[in-house]
């Protein structure tokens, strides 16, 4: 199954998994999807990822494993996509947005890859606004 915004497919994949407590989601892997979970991995938002590949299909699949508090409540409270296949959305590296005033994460995709806001605001870069956690 085909989709036309995959970023936003892996988004809503994990807000219907937290909202329900999965343990996991799974879906299609991509060199983003793997850099959006390196970055939500890093960040403390996800236990972690893998990449699962079955014999019987072609592309591999991408497994998030969720993180939740001592209550089962999610670490990751909000997940919004900024930049769409219907309205791109570009900023330079003086107006980085802040995402809850520097408490959220900003996920750029830029020359130099796909990184969070803070650390394309360090190298001195700007890029495609592609989601925001917090």
């Amino acid at each position: 199954m085909s989709t036309t915004d995959p970023i936003a497919d892996m988004l809503t994949r994990l807000r219907n998994g937290m909202a329900v407590r999965r343990r996991y989601v799974q879906m299609p892997s991509s060199k983003i999807k793997l850099a959006i979970a390196q970055i939500l991995k890093e960040e403390g938002y996800v236990e972690g990822f893998d990449v699962v590949k079955e014999k019987d299909r072609p592309q591999a699949n991408l497994r998030i494993w969720l993180k939740y508090d001592e209550n089962r409540e999610p670490l990751l409270t909000g997940l919004q996509r900024v930049s769409r296949p219907g309205r791109r959305v570009y900023t330079g590296k003086q107006s980085i947005p802040l995402v809850l005033s520097g408490m959220g994460v900003a996920v750029l995709s830029t020359p130099r890859g796909v990184m969070t806001g803070r650390q394309a605001r360090r190298m001195g870069v700007g890029g495609e606004v592609l989601c925001y956690f917090w």
